[in-house]
């Protein structure tokens, strides 16, 4: 399999947050297949934008490999990566409203989840090829403060860093008046949320020909 761009994200073990997840979004991920989503109407529609990237919580943003670098290469750092990187874990998780789209957010101290994430982005960034001009002009619509254009221009992403807010994204941007309704219907089909809530591996993922990303190689962190 050939893909345009790699990303490592958090993707949860099989188990009840997995299956909600790809039954949410329409899409599984680590299947690489379609996942049929419960009968609500619009769901269809409120998570389009999500579904191509499956349910996960990103950690380093996708990226296309730089020339010179391979998918071999990138498997074998991220290995290596995992086996001196330590878990991270917060007290649980929370359906959260970020802005104008539902999230699973952690509960209580996320410091460790955010290390994980930065790790991953400095860890790995000798083979993210640099953003192109078109690239930084499409992150700057979105009015980014100085810090977050450094981080940016650093690391091709400005949400990163001390600007990261992990989130398990469930929806697209919503209406104002319909973010209450959305956020009763997903709890309404939510398993159960471990407490604590731990990432305690990281998943290697490839985005295909089709735009949607799957699961390439999951790694378990073991620092």
């Amino acid at each position: 399999m050939s893909y345009a761009r790699f990303a490592i994200y958090y993707v949860p073990p099989e188990g009840a947050l997995a299956e909600f997840g790809a039954a949410w979004l329409g899409w599984d991920c680590v299947a690489g297949r379609d996942a049929l989503q419960p009968g609500v109407p619009g769901l269809d529609d409120v998570t389009i934008t999500p579904r191509k990237y499956g349910f996960h919580g990103t950690l380093k943003p996708p990226f296309r490999l730089v020339e010179g670098r391979d998918i071999e290469g990138l498997k074998a750092a991220v290995a290596q990566m995992a086996q001196t990187c330590p878990p991270g874990q917060s007290d649980g998780l929370a359906l959260t409203a970020l802005g104008r789209f539902l999230a699973l957010t952690p509960v209580g101290d996320a410091a460790g989840i955010s290390r994980v994430a930065a790790t991953c982005v400095e860890t790995l960034d000798a083979f993210r090829a640099p953003s192109t001009e078109a690239e930084l002009a499409r992150r700057r619509k979105a009015r980014l403060s100085v810090r977050q254009d450094a981080l940016l221009q650093s690391w091709g992403y400005p949400y990163v860093m001390e600007e990261f807010r992990f989130h398990l994204t469930l929806t697209g941007r919503l209406p104002v008046d319909q973010i209450d309704r959305w956020a009763e219907t997903a709890r309404a089909h939510l398993p159960p949320l471990a407490a604590p809530f731990v990432v305690g591996e990281v998943a290697l993922m490839g985005e295909r020909s089709d735009g949607r990303f799957e699961l390439i190689q999951r790694y378990t962190l073991a620092g």
